[in-house]
């Protein structure tokens, strides 16, 4: 047989493309459109009905970046289309080559209605089926004119990110507003046409079905009268069932589908916009579910169905309407999509503890699974907190986006720094956005690592990002694909029916240990630097605020804890750190308002924390220490003077200064507090650092607090991403503009060393000792100018390392220092929280910070045979896109050097720079809510339960790495106290009480809930 395979291809996609296609609406009436541009904010629709239209025409510019026009259309279904299905389409002018992040719009009825979304590739509204004929339809359309920040391919900076700097040329063409009789006979026939043409391509050459599907399309193409495509449809259609109607193999690869729209809740948007995209989205979702009874729906982000319930009632009913119905199905438990790698562990109990309460008090669902499938990595913490919080599952995708090494795993056991797993599954269709393409099959089959173990993977299928989600097309794929020979075989179905599946058919999937670190995106660990110093700040005043309002509640009668705001300030701070607004990766208004937010919720913290220290009463000045760990420490005054503190943990004292240790001297380059020297060189870094008490021993091998500045162009994904040749390139700096002692005093000495570099950027350090405290301040203002840079500080220490540790959520992470492997060497760039800490046995050194997240270390061997390794933390970045301004501008914070460091010093000195000693004047010294002795045995979380019953919740963890014994003790009288998951409900019986105390013992790295009945709760 003569080989005719691109004649049959390219005669089939012809056919499809330009004749088929073409012919799915049968017959068009044009509406009668009318606009009116919103000024300034989308306003409501009440405001838009009552507003003055004029007359609008098709191929007319519309719609400046950013804004609202509102579109009157008006039409008549004619009389002969009676008794066929009658649709609206709208084609706003839609530009680019994705579904998401441009123009896209609301119908609504003109009583105020939402009907449906008009997106790029679901352009249509249902009108009848059938119609009567006669039909007056009159649509009011919010339409947005969002820019397409994504356009050529983000290959250079854009001022649309910003409505301050977008302008006001209109964006878009208006294409289509239009009455059509949709052809389902053509409809269905374009969708056969589709998937087997897509199949036959992914089928091997040689493969007898990849022939029979192209002689059966080539023979169905002669049935085909090019000049009547509505009236031969049926007979083609015919000509290929029995192609499409062959079954699968009894081995087919089964791929779970369930409906999915990954909205980003801010990205290349703003947050009002995310608002009006759920919306629009959840608007189709609903439409959908209406036509397809097999349709389900998996949805995340708790803060989104929030913004629907507040903003848009009636799409709120339909979504209760489909979860009822089974069709709908929430997920996640999650108040959105966080990052997973930068919020606080505290922070990732409350994204979850607000996700599932949020599902559980308005749909009446526990959600089962944490659904993550667009963060840039996953801490190792994940599985206990998820486990912690009642989930049995987990789902990621972005591991796809590996640079290097091909993650082993599709379906296995995540295992925790404590020990705890989770059934985890990462798809092989490697996408979340499926649209059940043969391509996209081919790639499921072909990529699942599980072959010959198990036989099914989940494809969440649907636009995202304004694509409005699932449509119709994509479930006629999927219900084509149900049972085709040569196709895996799809089913759509819930995703907790797919987890129960896939462990039932393997219990002994393998295991990965640790954290599942994403091979890309590591710049997300530094960029946009004052977004994550308001998040770093936010968490811990939210602990200060909740620690010294339980305790006013505790000891202050008629103090009323401030339930209502402690939980809205949560949810504003939970919000901020999803996964492209807390990573640094949105465009300039999303920071710009980030920022606002958390400067907002900085004041009203403030003022929570100061009433209720305050209401403590008392008189004299008064030390408050937030901190799990005792301090004893240099403070100062509020007329600024030092004096030597100290406070007990979570607890409160009088300044009394009872205990002054060893002075601290300072000469022009030389600070000395008897634990610590620090010599300065004359260029301003540390020329030597020794540690006193451990014979002098120098703790520096190289220059100390080096600042490198890198030149940062990587390939791609300018925020998102450093790319490994930064290193190549740099300019150490090594001229000192000044250096001055600016404090010289018995309890604190600091020198001042000013730098001047690159285009106008100025950089202020304070080296600051205090008496009694091996630690090292470099108190850091940056005045920051820079285009595509990467501003690094180093530390390179005589120590032989053979691992780093990193602070991450209730825990720490070690990571080899070397680079034996591809694994270790994509390691180039990690996160890490409140401090770094290197160790040979015998001596270890710390580096700890109060808003830095990213870091490199490396390790060499010097000429004399000793051993260097360095840390380095990256402070600030200079990306332009998406935000041509990221990180201009000034930046203020601290790192520390704590050399003779444990790990319990790192941890205990992670907290005591970030949570700074309060001084009150007004204020008394309450016993401590609770206390607690055992090592490693560290309290993350004072509060009242969030049931107020005024039961006192408790959450510690073991922080050392290893088991803890020890007792808590309570400072009120104690009636129960019970081990709870993260939603405070029990999970064991009472615990043994002795008195005020508990008995606690801990697996390393285990974190425990503890609620404590009051025996005085209620008087």
């Amino acid at each position: 047989m003569h080989d005719e395979r691109s004649r049959i291809e390219e005669r089939v996609q012809r056919a499809h493309d330009q004749r088929i296609k073409p012919a799915i609406y049968a017959a068009t009436a044009p509406f009668t459109v009318e606009a009116w541009q919103a000024p300034g904010e989308p306003v409501s629709f009440e405001e838009a009905a009552a507003a003055p239209y004029t007359p609008f025409a098709m191929d007319t510019p519309w719609g400046p970046p950013w804004g609202t026009t509102w579109f009157r259309m008006r039409g008549q279904v004619p009389a002969e289309w009676a008794g066929k299905r009658v649709e609206a389409v709208i084609d706003l002018g839609f530009t680019g080559d994705w579904p998401g992040n441009q123009a896209e719009a609301l119908v609504h009825l003109a009583d105020g209605t939402p009907l449906k979304a008009v997106n790029p590739l679901n352009q249509y509204v249902a009108i009848a089926n059938p119609a009567t004929g006669g039909e007056v339809i009159d649509y009011l359309v919010e339409a947005a004119s969002n820019p397409d920040i994504l356009a050529n391919n983000f290959s250079e900076p854009t001022p649309l990110g910003d409505v301050l700097t977008a302008g006001d040329r209109p964006l878009y063409t208006f294409r289509r507003a239009d009455l059509a009789v949709l052809d389902e006979e053509v409809f269905h026939l374009d969708l056969d046409v589709q998937v087997l043409r897509e199949l036959m391509l992914e089928l091997g050459e040689h493969d007898p079905r990849r022939h029979e599907i192209m002689h059966a399309l080539d023979r169905a193409m002669d049935l085909l009268d090019l000049d009547d495509v509505s009236g031969t449809a049926a007979e083609v259609r015919a000509a290929l069932k029995p192609v499409l109607s062959k079954p699968a193999n009894a081995s087919a690869h089964i791929v779970s589908g369930v409906g999915h729209a990954h909205i980003d809740s801010a990205w290349l948007w703003p947050i009002r916009e995310t608002k009006r995209k759920t919306s629009r989205t959840f608007s189709n979702v609903t439409s959908l579910a209406d036509e397809y009874e097999d349709f389900i729906f998996a949805c995340s982000q708790a803060q989104q169905y929030e913004w629907v319930r507040d903003n848009y009632p009636q799409v709120w009913a339909r979504i209760q309407e489909s979860v009822k119905r089974g069709q709908w199905a929430p997920v996640g438990g999650m108040w959105v999509e966080s990052d997973g790698n930068l919020p606080g562990g505290e922070a990732i109990a409350r994204q979850l503890i607000h996700g599932k309460r949020f599902f559980i008090e308005h749909f009446g669902v526990e959600t089962k699974g944490v659904w993550l499938p667009d963060s840039f990595g996953y801490n190792a913490a994940y599985p206990q907190l998820a486990k912690l919080a009642g989930n049995e599952w987990f789902l990621t995708q972005k591991i796809s986006w590996n640079q290097t090494n091909k993650f082993p795993h599709h379906t296995f056991w995540w295992e925790g720094i404590d020990g705890t797993r989770i059934f985890t599954h990462f798809p092989p269709v490697d996408t979340y956005n499926a649209r059940f393409s043969g391509e996209e099959m081919s790639r499921a089959v072909r990529n699942y690592q599980e072959k010959g173990s198990a036989t099914r993977s989940l494809a969440p299928f649907g636009w995202g990002d304004g694509g409005g989600g699932p449509t119709r097309e994509i479930m006629e794929r999927a219900r084509r694909l149900a049972d085709l020979e040569g196709s895996p075989k799809v089913v759509v179905e819930h995703p907790d029916e797919f987890f129960a599946k896939a462990r039932a058919e393997y219990p002994d999937a393998p295991v990965w240990v640790g954290e599942l670190y994403l091979e890309l995106h590591r710049a997300t660990y530094t960029s946009q630097a004052r977004t994550k110093q308001g998040n770093r700040r936010s968490e811990h005043r939210l602990r200060e605020a909740e620690l010294w309002a339980t305790t006013a509640a505790l000891h202050v009668p008629g103090y009323a804890y401030p339930y209502e705001k402690l939980d809205r300030l949560w949810k504003t701070v939970l919000l901020h750190q999803f996964h492209d607004i807390l990573p640094g990766s949105s465009i300039a208004w999303v920071h710009r308002e980030a920022e606002a937010e958390y400067a907002r919720v900085a004041t009203e913290l403030e003022e929570l924390t100061a009433a209720a220290v305050a209401a403590l009463g008392g008189g004299g000045t008064t030390v408050f220490n937030t901190s799990p760990y005792d301090r004893a420490e240099v403070i100062r005054t509020a007329t600024g003077v030092p004096m030597y503190a100290t406070v007990p943990a979570n607890g409160s004292a009088p300044l009394a200064a009872e205990y002054v240790p060893q002075a601290v001297t300072v000469t022009d380059r030389v600070l000395d507090n008897g634990i610590v020297r620090v010599e300065l060189a004359d260029d301003g870094t540390l020329a030597s650092v020794r540690d006193l008490r451990h014979g002098g021993r120098e703790v520096l091998a190289d220059q100390g607090n080096l600042l490198r500045l890198h030149t940062d162009l990587p390939n791609y994904w300018d925020a998102w991403d450093v790319d490994k040749h930064y290193k190549n390139r740099f300019t150490d700096l090594l001229t000192a503009d000044s250096i001055t002692v600016v404090e010289q005093d018995p309890l604190l000495g600091a020198i001042r060393v000013e730098r001047s570099f690159g285009k106008g950027s100025k950089i202020v350090q304070t080296i600051t000792v205090r008496a009694g405290s091996a630690r090292i301040d470099f108190e850091t203002d940056i005045d920051w100018h820079e285009a595509e840079k990467f501003l690094k500080a180093g530390f390179p220490v005589d120590i032989r390392a053979a691992h780093s540790s990193a602070e991450i959520q209730f825990g720490h992470i070690q990571r080899p220092t070397h680079t034996n492997t591809s694994w270790e060497a994509a390691r180039f760039e990690v996160s890490g929280h409140r401090w770094v800490h290197l160790a040979e046995p015998g001596y270890g050194v710390a580096v700890i910070n109060d808003s830095t997240y990213g870091h490199d270390v490396s390790r060499t061997v010097r000429e004399d045979g000793g051993t260097t390794t360095t840390v380095r933390l990256s402070l600030v970045r200079a990306p332009r896109i998406p935000d041509p301004g990221a990180d201009q501008g000034r930046h203020r914070f601290v790192y520390s050097l704590l050399p003779g460091a444990s790990i319990e010093d790192a941890v205990a000195e992670g907290y005591a720079l970030n949570l700074p000693l309060r001084v009150a004047d007004s204020g008394g010294a309450p016993q401590p809510v609770v206390s607690v002795d055992g090592d490693g045995i560290t309290v993350e979380a004072v509060k009242l339960a969030d049931d107020e019953s005024g039961d006192v919740v408790v959450r510690l963890y073991e922080s050392n790495g290893g088991r803890a014994e020890g007792t808590l003790r309570t400072g009120f009288p104690l009636a129960g106290a019970r081990i709870t998951d993260l939603l405070e409900r029990p999970l064991e019986d009472d615990v043994s009480f002795d008195g005020g105390s508990v008995a606690v013992a801990l697996r390393p790295f285990q974190i425990l809930t503890l609620r404590l009945k009051r025996a005085d709760a209620g008087q």
